[in-house]
């Protein structure tokens, strides 16, 4: 059943044309990854599909009365709302049909209950809650009354992420959802994209995620796009298959064309039928033969820095803010080509670590001793930042005219900004016209460009494509010196690093050999013999408890025998008190300040009702 039909799809920018005549359809229950360079489109398509940007030309067709659902790069929430109101704000079916009812036993009237009630159960709605506060928890929500307006902006991108997927909508849409998730949460929302029968397209650059969730590839490149049916892995081994056909194709048109241009130079204008076709196929040719296979690679021959013996120290670190232990008692001595991976939850403190070894941030106390040799390449999450008008050649001119290579060789800037991937025809760009992937590109090459001998690396593949990243991988795999990297990639943490340091709450850092996969696996089979001690003790308690009862076939004391009547007495006491609060609040023209009042009671109430009836309920087995 098709939920999608894109037509002819053609969108320009000025006198850029971006993409043109898309055709491609998405069925019901299919799983579709957009891929592309950073620049060709990707954001672009999802908004064009979804409305939120015009179209030149082309039709955008969903299945009619399809729920579909977009979460954008930039949320749109209200400030003023805390978490759970934004999430209630939502409009929903579901959320509308829970106020209803709410309302209506707060009334106390039958036939809203009723059929409130019967709204709610079509519409399965009644572990809306359980899944708001199961999702709100997973994303690491700790404080729901929070308002969105005190947020970073990491958190207000899981609000955002929370709307839509408590919607479930029959298509959903998503543009790079693992941005600002710990590794945790990404392993998690893998897991809940992969059994959602919701139809999805997104854009990522997890290929982890390319590889397990998706189940079709459409790669957007040179203004059009090709669809493979397949995971990530089935989709480089068929686009490499069709770039081969391609590169035969074009290597057997420019022999042709050879032939023919030989010809079409000793003809004189063309007057038969014969000839006026053979030029037409000429020209055709050479069309194909001027084809260019785009294979350009990110090579980056930077020279680098001779390391010394001693290269960085830390001796009994420690670190808090606003009395979080970021750090405690910390002492680790780096070595020569040191290849570390830096995890832990949001907020654990890695970041602060690093700039702790660059001088950035001070310990409260214990100290750092950087090598007289060490040439640091730091390269932070902040955003690049240039002043307005500066154009991209010159923020690479600002630090060098020239580049000094291997050997004794030396690149200018312009060749430079070509092997990072920056075309002649970009070199004159504005910086603030370039995609978020693309000035993190540029970014990139204002640290490596330094010669650096010691690369510390916070979170380089956000924002980057993935073919920017295979090369970059290929990069620092031939990296000489020491390397830290902070990252949330588990395909690119299980390439680059042969230690951890997992951040850990309370200050505690733990140091694990191996890659990320090595990592996981230990600490599930930890969490699993947790759960399993868990369990056994729970099972002990409870044979305990029954021995216990049984052996001494406890009865109420005369003391627990008094507080048992009075309680029931207090639990009838409030519920009449609830009843009379129910009907106060249903009273027509009720002041405001009556409202509140009666409605903080009733709140009251109800707690002081369910601790009264959980101590009746424990008396009672003992009665």
């Amino acid at each position: 059943m098709n939920y999608l039909s894109v037509e002819n799809l053609t969108k320009s920018f000025g006198d850029r044309t971006i993409f043109q005549n898309l055709i491609f359809g998405i069925d019901k229950g299919q799983k579709v990854a957009i891929v592309a360079k950073n620049g060709q489109g990707k954001t672009t398509l999802l908004r064009c599909i979804t409305g939120k940007e015009s179209i030149d030309d082309g039709r955008i067709v969903f299945r009619k009365n399809l729920r579909v659902e977009f979460m954008q790069q930039s949320e749109n929430l209200i400030g003023s709302n805390t978490i759970l109101e934004e999430i209630y704000s939502y409009d929903l079916p579901e959320f509308k049909a829970l106020k209803d009812y709410n309302y209506a036993t707060r009334v106390q009237d039958e036939k809203l209950i009723s059929s409130a009630f019967d709204a709610i159960s079509e519409l399965n709605a009644w572990d809306i809650e359980t899944r708001v506060n199961q999702i709100l928890s997973v994303l690491k929500f700790t404080d729901f009354n929070k308002f969105i307006d005190k947020l970073s902006g990491g958190q207000k991108k899981r609000v955002a992420l929370a709307k839509v997927l408590i919607a479930e909508p029959d298509f959903l849409i998503l543009d790079e959802p693992t941005n600002h998730l710990d590794l945790d949460m990404i392993e998690w929302l893998e897991d809940y994209l992969l059994k959602s029968k919701s139809t999805i397209l997104m854009v990522t650059h997890d290929r982890y995620f390319l590889e397990v969730v998706c189940d079709t590839i459409l790669e957007l490149e040179e203004k059009t796009i090709f669809k493979y049916k397949g995971n990530f892995s089935y989709y480089l081994e068929k686009k490499s298959e069709r770039q081969e056909q391609l590169a035969s194709v074009i290597g057997k048109a420019k022999n042709q064309f050879k032939k023919e241009l030989k010809w079409i130079r000793r003809q004189p204008k063309a007057r038969g039928t014969k000839q006026k076709a053979r030029i037409e196929a000429f020209y055709k040719t050479k069309k194909i033969a001027n084809q260019n296979i785009d294979d350009d690679e990110l090579e980056i021959p930077v020279k680098m820095e001779r390391l010394g013996t001693k290269i960085l120290e830390c001796h009994r670190l420690n670190k808090e803010f606003d009395d979080v232990e970021i750090i405690k008692n910390f002492t680790y001595t780096f070595k020569r080509n040191e290849r570390l991976g830096i995890v832990g939850d949001n907020g654990t403190g890695k970041s602060t670590f690093l700039n702790m070894l660059m001088g950035i941030e001070k310990p409260d106390s214990g100290k750092i001793v950087r090598g007289e040799t060490v040439v640091f390449g730091y390269y932070s999450q902040k955003l690049l930042e240039v002043e307005k008008g500066k154009k991209v050649i010159d923020v690479i001119r600002d630090i060098a005219d020239y580049i000094p290579l291997e050997k004794g060789r030396e690149m200018s800037a312009a060749q430079f900004l070509e092997k990072f991937l920056f075309p002649r025809n970009m070199h004159h760009n504005f910086v603030e016209k370039l995609s978020g992937g693309e000035k993190r590109r540029l970014k990139l090459m204002t640290v490596l460009m330094k010669n650096p001998n010691f690369l510390i690396l916070d979170e380089p593949t956000n924002d980057l494509d993935i073919f920017v990243m295979s090369v970059l991988e290929d990069y620092l795999r031939n990296f000489k010196g020491s390397l830290i990297v902070v990252s949330h990639d588990r395909y690119f943490m299980d390439k680059m690093v042969d230690h951890l340091f997992v951040f850990q709450r309370k200050g505690e850092v733990k140091d694990i050999i191996g890659n990320y996969t090595v990592y996981r696996n230990e600490k599930q089979i930890s969490n699993s013999i947790l759960r399993k001690k868990e369990q056994e003790k729970k099972l002990k308690l409870s044979s305990q408890s029954q021995n216990n009862k049984e052996k001494n076939n406890q009865k109420l004391s005369f003391k627990e025998k008094m507080e048992f009547e009075k309680i029931e007495k207090d639990i009838e006491s409030l519920e009449a008190e609830k009843f009379k609060l129910t009907e106060l609040l249903s009273i027509p023209n009720i002041s405001s300040d009556d409202l509140m009042n009666y409605a903080r009671r009733l709140s009251e109430v109800i707690s002081e009702l369910e601790k009264k009836t959980d101590r009746w309920l424990e008396l009672s087995e003992l009665n």
